[in-house]
């Protein structure tokens, strides 16, 4: 290909810079974001030591919905019905 077909067009370009400015913005409200969270009293150390306490506990609730699952499939009965049996809530 010449090296001319290898340009974007105009409205890739445009496309592109839209893009930009985007994430530029995305990226100006993540540093007010974090801004405000220490203005708050938070440290990025603490705030990261959330989001890993986070995915921890999502990756053990996903464990035990799978295993609820597997229950509710070996019964015979929705996951829904077992949540009373385990003294669990619908929403969690």
């Amino acid at each position: 290909p010449s090296p001319k077909s290898l340009q974007p067009n105009g409205a890739s370009e445009e496309a592109l810079r839209c893009e930009i400015e985007e994430l530029k913005q995305k990226d100006l409200a993540l540093d007010q974001e974090i801004a405000q969270l220490q203005s708050e009293g938070y440290s990025l150390e603490e705030l990261d030591k959330h989001i890993s306490l986070l995915h921890e506990y999502n990756e053990i609730k996903d464990a035990g919905q799978m295993l609820l699952g597997k229950l509710a499939v070996i019964r015979g009965v929705t996951t829904k019905q077992l949540y009373p049996e385990y003294d669990l809530e619908l929403s969690d």
